[in-house]
């Protein structure tokens, strides 16, 4: 174990539940390097926080990069688009929480949504120094600590413990002084204002030549950048894009399939069978039925 202001061990980790549970929490100390970072955005069912350990990284949400320093706190609501890049070297320590908490306890609705406000922000990234880090950490640090000791009141123990957290942090959140910056070269600031527009308007009709057009670049040349940046061809990450929302809704809601289709840009059902297939390894209809019969997975497209 480190000396830092947040407890640290490689490999521990901490669960309470399953994903499927009302109430559950997942605890992952552990580190990342670069050449396993994530080649897509993914979502979860559940609430994550991210925080980074090491001196710096990268975070991308819904298209948007965000750097990170040491101890940044990310905040995601579920089913918001995300994920963390590495830079060469060293791997990078963090903490991963990934947490479901009921919140329809009677009388408890307003401070639980209260609580629950600083995962929507626009920005959801955290930066906090000297005291206000303290009060936000020193939950997590005893959460850490008793939860090397085996005692059947550690859920218990564990849960009392970070619902002071999230309230430290809520109080604190005006103390924050993340500054976004920008990152990388502007061609790389372009590429990713593009990703932000694709899952903003993955329901609209696009092309790389419309897209060319929206934000003044040859078709040749966003092409060919494109996939430098993101790995990916523009194609491509359009109908990843259009598939993981229609995954997402062929679990959360009971809309027909081909209703499903034409509402995430899909111009004819067959076509949305057969790319959706291809990404996910099987058809909508056995999709839906394969998540109704299973937990909810973390990520619903594996790369």
């Amino acid at each position: 174990m480190l000396e830092s202001d947040l407890l640290y061990e490689q490999g521990y980790s901490v669960r309470i539940n399953t994903p499927a549970d009302p109430l559950f929490y997942y605890f992952d100390y552990d580190q990342r390097s670069h050449n396993i970072n994530m080649e897509f955005q993914h979502f979860h069912d559940f609430y994550e926080i991210h925080i980074l350990l090491d001196s710096r990284a990268t975070h991308i949400i819904e298209g948007n990069v965000h750097p990170l320093q040491q101890y940044d706190i990310v905040l995601l609501r579920p089913h918001r688009l995300h994920k963390t890049q590495y830079p060469a070297g060293p791997p990078h320590k963090r903490l991963i929480i990934n947490f479901a908490v009921p919140q329809n306890i009677p009388g408890l609705e307003t401070a639980y949504k209260t609580i629950l406000l600083p995962f929507g922000e626009e920005v959801p990234i955290y930066r906090l120094t000297g005291e206000p880090r303290r009060a936000v950490f020193d939950p997590l640090n005893t959460i850490f600590s008793l939860s090397h000791s085996a005692s059947p009141l550690n859920p218990v123990l564990i849960h009392s413990l970070f619902q002071q957290f999230l309230c430290a942090l809520y109080q604190q959140r005006e103390r924050s002084n993340y500054v976004l910056e920008e990152i990388g070269n502007s061609i790389m600031q372009k590429i990713y204002s593009i990703t932000a527009y694709v899952h903003s308007h993955y329901n609209s009709e696009l092309s790389l030549e419309f897209i060319s057009r929206e934000f003044y670049i040859s078709p040749y040349y966003l092409s060919h950048q494109f996939k430098s940046v993101t790995g990916f061809t523009l194609t491509e990450y359009i109908q990843m894009t259009r598939v993981r929302n229609a995954q997402q809704l062929l679990i959360i809601t009971r809309q027909k399939i081909s209703d499903i289709a034409e509402q995430c840009g899909f111009n004819s059902f067959s076509q949305f069978n057969r790319v959706f297939n291809k990404l996910s390894g099987m058809s909508p209809s056995a999709f839906r039925k394969h998540q109704a019969s299973s937990s909810p997975s973390s990520t619903l497209l594996s790369y």
